[in-house]
């Protein structure tokens, strides 16, 4: 007998990928704006805003492991993990907005400064609730589908955020005339949408009973990380098999820039909308094949397409033009594969993990899986400008008009098509040991029945 499933209501299920409205635009807007606003408009030197960026990308991985913990003693102690992500939702919009309000005139070390501090706290802001919101789906749905459905929902309305955030912030900047009151209108803009949506999701957590808890330092917040890594082998397969399609699918964005300018000569919001918009189409297709094959022939199936969809752009080398849109709408179906098939399967490995060992420490699971990520996607863009470096590309100032050498637009589409495919191919070999199937998640159900 298998044990009764909690129902998944409609409900649950759009409060919880409400939240995505929040976690896309937030993904999605500083990686697109940021480091343009800090060299563009408050005259930072590149490397300088490079620092910057790298230096609050280590914070949120120095910091997701520990929230994550704090999250497990949350959900003990108060019967709930929405407190901290209630928290987030609310300190993020007002500190996003500060990052982009640097008054003009100040200097650039000033300027420097003050979107560092302001970014560091919206970036704490975000992971208070990011990383319960990753350990909730084990909370909220029971069985191997339900995790399937729940996921899949929440994927469509990240990819909806990707492309509204994407496409329409830059749209709100470029409207005023000054350059500072564009970057702060779209900030206003945007941290509303981001809180609300994150706000709406935050009561989707479950309220539970409350128990005495001890304090926990930081350091056992991190030896809770590794413990987990050390003792679940599924979850050490699956974290570094989405680290490096981060690695991969990161260093696509950040290079479509490049492609769009020195390839295809045109901006970058075509190619990426033929990037996003068919991972919104197929993100319930997906949900439809793992219900059929199983979520682990569903991911290998779109990693497979996107590594030939990959691959097959690096022939803009010889015949450059706009036939890339075919394969990057490929890539972008098969994006939403990769995404929503790993994120289903992260509830599956924190209860098969809580079978054995217990259960409360999906928070611990959900840090050091957020961690994991922000790694891979930082990685996506050093590993682009390292190929960019190698292949001689030109840096240019303001105004200035360059010509970039063959070498160097052969290294833009390398690292638009070879390199990810390649990385991809490599996840694959990683996930090859991750060993848990249906039947397993569905023994588990089994030995829980009353």
């Amino acid at each position: 007998m298998t044990a009764p499933e909690r129902v998944l209501t409609r409900r649950t299920i759009a409060t919880y990928a409400i939240g995505s409205l929040g976690t896309g635009g937030f993904a999605t807007l500083p990686g697109l704006v940021l480091v343009f606003y800090l060299t563009d408009t408050l005259g930072i030197a590149a490397l300088g805003a490079g620092i910057l960026v790298t230096v609050a990308k280590i914070w949120d991985v120095i910091i997701d492991p520990v929230i994550g913990a704090h999250s497990d003693r949350s959900l003990a102690a108060r019967g709930s993990r929405r407190p901290f992500m209630v928290l987030g939702a609310i300190a993020l919009p007002v500190f996003f907005i500060l990052t982009f309000a640097v008054p003009a005139g100040i200097g650039p070390f000033a300027s420097g400064l003050w979107v560092l501090i302001a970014f560091l706290i919206t970036a704490t802001a975000f992971s208070l609730f990011q990383v319960p919101y990753i350990a909730l789906p084990a909370e909220l749905a029971d069985g191997y589908d339900q995790r399937t459905k729940l996921i899949s929902a929440r994927v469509v309305v990240l990819t909806i955020a990707i492309l509204l955030f994407g496409a329409g912030a830059p749209e709100i900047r470029d409207s005023f005339a000054d350059e500072h009151t564009g970057y702060l209108v779209m900030a206003i803009v945007a941290g509303v949408v981001i809180g609300l949506g994150l706000l709406i999701s935050s009561f989707v957590a479950p309220l539970g009973l409350t128990a005495e808890v001890g304090r926990v330092s930081i350091l056992d917040t991190y030896r809770a990380g590794i413990a987990a890594l050390k003792r679940s082998q599924p979850f050490r397969a699956l974290l570094f098999t989405f680290l490096l399609q981060g690695l991969a699918t990161g260093m696509m964005l950040a290079g479509a820039q490049y492609v769009a300018v020195w390839v295809l000569g045109t901006g970058v919001t075509i190619l990426f909308v033929a990037l996003i918009a068919p991972a919104v189409i197929f993100a319930p297709v997906w949900a439809l094949v793992a219900a059929r094959v199983g979520k682990e022939r569903a991911f290998r199936l779109a990693s497979l397409l996107f590594a030939v969809a990959a691959l097959l752009m690096v022939l803009q080398v010889w015949m450059p033009g706009e036939w890339i849109y075919a394969p990057v709408a490929l890539a972008g179906a098969a994006y939403a594969g990769m995404q929503s098939l790993p994120m289903s399967m992260l509830p599956d490995v924190i209860s098969h993990d809580a079978q054995a060992n217990g259960a409360g420490t999906a928070g611990t699971f959900g840090g050091v899986w957020t961690a994991g990520e922000t790694t891979g996607m930082a990685l996506g863009a050093t590993a682009l400008t390292v190929v960019l470096a190698a292949s001689g590309y030109l840096e240019s100032v303001g105004n200035q008009v360059v010509s970039q050498p063959p070498s160097a637009i052969a290294g833009i589409v390398l690292s638009f098509s070879v390199v990810p495919a390649v990385i991809v191919a490599a996840s694959l070999w990683s996930f090859s040991r991750y060993p848990l199937r249906k039947a397993d998640i569905d023994r588990l159900q089994e030995r829980t029945t009353p």
